[in-house]
């Protein structure tokens, strides 16, 4: 009996043994062997579930390819899912290129950079090249399409200006903050200062980095920055004394702003090469022409190294003149 019981035994873990094999070697098979003799396929991707046809990943010399010829190792699960580790958000265009030969593209940046990582992975050479003129036509746009900065604090503005490599223009526009009325071509001044910085933006785009400013203190300002410090400034409005009552008044000195704007080019290059071009700015002479009724103050900056600040009219005693007399300007 007890001989018996050892065959009988001896032969369960026998038919124990011959079960298991095959399945560990069926598995072997499905990895080695990849999909030959199959004619679709199922993917799962990451959890992306996508059904296809072996016509349709080999129609390029790719990765997809390479698994169904078996030239890559895949895992198969017991359901016939080929399981491949990636993440599935775009697996569906690169099928789509595959069916079609081409696919319409993602808009945003970030989008397209997924997806010609994946077409990398997959080595879908069709998908990379399609990409590639995506992202290079989004370039060109890019380049073309000049955007201003609109600063939204001064911590933002102290940090713009201070990693900026480009010169930097600012104009400062609180129309609203103002208690006084304004004088008659108050208005028409304010519009012509913003249409010149519009101007000035489009001829200059790309060279100097325009920002505005719609939360400060000062009514129309310009300020100009070099290697991270203000250069000049440019201030257009100025309190007028009238008869009876005050009443604020915008200037548009166009040729003077313009003028400021080809100075600060000489900072274009001067992150990278060194302060080559402050000797050049700071030995221009005090003599330069202001035109009627300005005036320019310079406050030590740092040294040597000065502002120029340009008030275009100061403030207007009306009330301080006798008749005949002319109109005093004071601080």
């Amino acid at each position: 009996m007890s001989a018996e019981a050892s065959v009988g035994s001896h032969a369960a873990d026998s038919a124990q043994s011959a079960l298991s094999q095959p399945a560990c070697h069926n598995a072997d098979e499905h990895r080695n062997q990849g999909l030959l003799g199959s004619k679709y396929v199922k993917l799962n991707v990451g959890g992306s579930l996508h059904y296809t046809t072996v016509q349709t990943l080999s129609k390029e010399d790719s990765l997809l390819r390479s698994i169904c010829n078996g030239g890559t190792e895949v895992t198969i699960d017991s359901e016939g899912w080929v399981v491949l580790d990636r993440c599935g958000r775009h697996f569906g265009l690169v099928l789509n290129f595959l069916r079609d030969g081409s696919v319409p593209l993602p808009e945003g940046h970030r989008e397209l950079d997924e997806v010609m990582k994946e077409a990398q992975y997959y080595r879908v050479q069709g998908l990379v090249q399609h990409c590639l003129s995506a992202m290079q036509k989004q370039k060109d746009v890019f380049e073309s399409v000049c955007r201003i900065p609109m600063l939204t604090s001064a911590k933002e503005e102290q940090k713009m200006i201070a990693t900026c490599r480009k010169p930097v223009v600012k104009l400062q526009n609180n129309r609203g903050n103002n208690k006084y009325s304004y004088t008659s071509n108050s208005d028409d001044n304010l519009l012509k200062n913003i249409e010149l910085f519009d101007k000035l933006v489009l001829r200059f785009n790309g060279r100097v980095l325009f920002v505005k400013d719609v939360l400060g203190d000062e009514i129309c300002c310009w300020s100009f920055y070099g290697e991270g410090r203000k250069i000049a400034e440019v201030c257009c409005t100025s309190i007028v004394y009238a008869t009876e009552k005050k009443q604020t008044k915008v200037e548009f000195p166009e040729a003077r702003i313009f003028e400021e704007t080809l100075n600060i080019l000489i900072y274009e290059n001067s992150r990278a090469s060194g302060p080559g071009g402050l000797n050049l700015l700071d030995s221009r002479g005090s003599g330069a022409s202001l035109g009627a009724g300005q005036s320019e103050d310079e406050g030590a900056v740092g040294g040597d190294r000065r502002v120029r600040r340009i008030h275009v009219r100061r403030h207007i005693m009306h009330d301080e003149r006798g008749h005949g007399q002319q109109t005093v300007y004071k601080d």
